[in-house]
């Protein structure tokens, strides 16, 4: 356990009483990034807008066209995770061709601002283009696509992408590995999850290998089923290195009280943990500003998934799926949600903005 969950408990009042939707004054002798109060060897990650719900709005991509948005993704951040554009669609928009531009670009970026990147994703049941969806395909076919398009895409960025999302939501929420949805389980069976592993490895074995999925915050039969396979794949020797909760979260719900309890169950077994997807959507009604309350709520929320990370010693990483309203995927996918990030629309930050930062900076004197 790290040296520091007794600094980061008597910081988070007064972390959560800051002024709301205030702007803080910028010094570059103490430069207010939260990778610069982070403590060494932390990685606090965004994902980098782009692709999928993108490509249905009114404004260009976000990454290669809007400057204070990437000026703000090199400054506050040391760990970056493509939205979508390491997806299959995305990626691998045709059998015989790839599409690597938009990845590219990503990690060219990291590498210039001195971040490390998360690959996301290689084996998963969404997002997957039409030609392999509704291909007729025979099982040895299926399993060659498959093993091609982890090898090329590992492959391509070995020794540039630090962690990598390799099976992703590959259990319902009842805990059954998804046989209808998911066409790789579907058609080749569970064992296909293992050989993801290893051809991953095999592509590249510097990379941390992931599985990730959403509501596994808590210990529940979802985070149990993966806390059995976890333990299966070990004895098989399939290199699985970490587990990740997502942690889309809902001032709807209350806070996952034992988000830590759970990480730690699966450090327990050997694994690295980490956050990947940290948003906490609210209801705010169209066109309205949320209450002094609920930003307060939204917050601590924020300030609780941090500290259960920081409080792990294998929790290196957490990543939140986005930094600005701007560009958030919440409004479109959850009607009547939104305000889930951490700066608005316009760049100015939030109370949840500045309980991260000086949870950081609790951990890092810590």
């Amino acid at each position: 356990m790290r040296p520091v969950r007794s600094a980061i408990a008597a910081l988070a009042t007064a972390a959560l009483s800051l002024p709301l939707i205030a702007a803080a004054p910028h010094s570059d002798a103490q430069p207010d990034r939260l990778r610069s109060a982070a403590p060494e060897g932390f990685f606090v990650g965004t994902a980098v807008a782009g692709g999928g719900h993108h490509l249905e709005q009114d404004y260009p991509d976000p990454f290669t066209h809007d400057k204070e948005y990437r000026r703000i993704l090199g400054r506050q951040f040391n760990s970056v995770s493509p939205e979508n554009q390491m997806k299959w669609e995305f990626i691998h928009p045709e059998r015989d061709r790839y599409d690597f531009g938009a990845a590219d670009a990503i990690v060219a970026f990291a590498e210039k601002h001195g971040q490390v990147v998360r690959g996301h994703t290689l084996l998963w049941h969404s997002q997957n283009p039409q030609w392999l969806e509704q291909g007729d395909f025979s099982k040895e076919e299926l399993r060659g696509i498959l093993r091609e398009h982890i090898t090329t895409v590992v492959g391509r960025y070995a020794g540039r992408i630090q962690q990598w999302d390799v099976a992703n939501e590959i259990f319902d929420d009842q805990g059954r590995l998804r046989t209808q949805d998911n066409i790789w389980i579907r058609e080749l069976g569970p064992g296909i999850v293992a050989d993801a592993f290893r051809w991953a490895h095999e592509a590249d074995p510097e990379a941390k290998l992931f599985l990730n999925d959403y509501n596994v915050e808590s210990v529940n039969t979802k985070s149990n089923a993966y806390h059995a396979l976890v333990q299966d794949l070990l004895k098989q020797g399939v290199p699985v290195h970490g587990f990740s909760a997502q942690a889309h979260l809902s001032t709807r719900y209350g806070f996952p009280g034992d988000l830590e309890a759970n990480l730690r169950r699966f450090d327990a077994l050997g694994l690295e943990t980490a956050i990947t997807e940290l948003d906490v959507r609210m209801d705010v009604p169209e066109g309205g500003v949320p209450t002094e309350a609920q930003q307060r709520r939204q917050a601590e929320y924020y300030q609780r998934a941090l500290s259960a990370c920081l409080a792990v010693d294998g929790c290196d990483s957490f990543t939140i799926w986005g930094f600005t309203d701007k560009y958030s995927w919440v409004p479109v996918f959850f009607e009547g949600e939104g305000f889930a990030n951490v700066m608005t629309d316009d760049f100015v930050r939030k109370p949840a903005f500045y309980a991260l930062r000086d949870t950081l900076k609790a951990a890092r004197k810590g």
